[in-house]
């Protein structure tokens, strides 16, 4: 009950990390069936292209063997391990191509679902790997019986491709059997092929589907609970709540940096209320003003008090105000569409600064 109510739960897609982990310690979704697949190619490759001359060869080799054994001294131990040598070299001749076709589809079959890797996890002793208890659910669990569902859906179509194919061939048979000896190979040949033929479709159409219900089964069991992706963030981002607080810390440094940049500016432009842009501009620092604070609502508040306790000029000006707050970050010098509108401000500023001395 606890194992179906934990796998309901298990709603979540696996993240990037699960799935990475997952391959990291060799779980795989890797069908066997296309490796039966693969073999069974392999196979009808051999028996079409290299076992009828490698036959010949070796009945060749046999019968020379046998119609002229004078040529064949077996007096001596030596003479034995000569003839036996000779023997396993053209037995090794015969299989030769098959072997070769063989471990080479065997290995497209590997490196064609997943890259091989070295994985020690995967050879780590388990208890639950040779625990009778753990062997029997996996007996009788959803992929245990679906891998005997697929078995006997290939025994009794191997049962039946039989049946079918050597009744069509049963008289042909017999009538070989009675005939020339020669004549019973290319009609051998001939019915071996056609149950390799249907086999192979029949292999090919079960490897498809296992493949699919094998990813199918792979990424349900790699599902995660809402709880373990939330687990999973903190590990990999951290708490919310603790990067919540750092943001929130880093925000208040870079505004009180900011704040203590206002008795530098040159003006301050408002809403009057809710926005509040300070700017410096010296002509030997910048062709063009900088802004060095900008705030909303009670920040906009504290950037006119400071202006007014070291008389920074203050213009209201609402629509210059509200765009230059939402274009322009703090210690970036203004766009361009601003500087006539900003020489204006910074034109009456100096006026003011001159008249000022000049009644001093």
């Amino acid at each position: 009950m606890s194992d179906d109510q934990d796998k309901d739960s298990k709603t979540e897609d696996p993240t990037g990390k699960k799935i990475q982990d997952a391959l990291t310690k060799g779980n795989f979704a890797i069908s066997p069936e296309v490796a039966i697949f693969t073999s069974s190619l392999a196979f009808y490759i051999y028996l079409v292209f290299f076992l009828p001359n490698n036959s010949a060869h070796l009945a060749e080799v046999l019968k020379n063997l046998i119609e002229h054994p004078e040529q064949w001294r077996i007096d001596t131990s030596t003479d034995l391990v000569s003839v036996c040598g000779y023997l396993l070299l053209q037995a090794a001749y015969f299989m030769l191509p098959a072997a070769i076709l063989f471990m080479s589809f065997g290995m497209i079959a590997s490196v064609g679902q997943h890259m091989p890797s070295f994985v020690l996890e995967r050879i780590r002793p388990q208890w639950n790997r040779i625990s009778p208890v753990s062997g029997f659910k996996r007996m009788f669990s959803v992929n245990g019986l679906v891998h005997f569902g697929k078995s006997l859906i290939k025994i009794v179509a191997a049962g039946l491709i039989m049946y079918f194919t050597l009744r069509s061939e049963y008289f042909k048979l017999l009538d070989s059997l009675f005939s020339d000896p020669q004549t019973m190979f290319p009609i051998l040949m001939r019915i071996v092929r056609k149950m390799v033929v249907v086999v192979l479709c029949c292999a090919f159409l079960v490897a498809a589907a296992d493949i699919l219900w094998t990813r199918h089964q792979w990424f349900t069991n790699l599902k995660m609970t809402k709880q373990e992706v939330k687990d999973e963030m903190k590990q990999s981002q951290g708490d919310p709540v603790v990067k919540a607080r750092q943001r929130s810390i880093a925000r208040d440094r870079a505004r009180r940096r900011m704040i203590s940049s206002v008795p530098r500016a040159t003006l301050v432009i408002t809403n009057p209320t809710h926005y509040a842009i300070a700017l410096r501009y010296v002509a030997q620092e910048s062709e063009a003003p900088i802004v060095v604070a900008k705030g909303q609502d009670l920040v906009a508040l504290k950037i006119r008090e400071i202006a007014q306790e070291n008389g920074i000029p203050i213009f209201e000006d609402p629509p210059l105000a509200r765009s230059m707050f939402a274009q322009v970050s703090v210690d970036s010098v203004i766009p361009s569409v601003f500087y006539k509108a900003v020489a204006e401000l910074i034109h009456r500023v100096y006026a003011a600064r001159r008249q000022n001395k000049r009644m001093r």
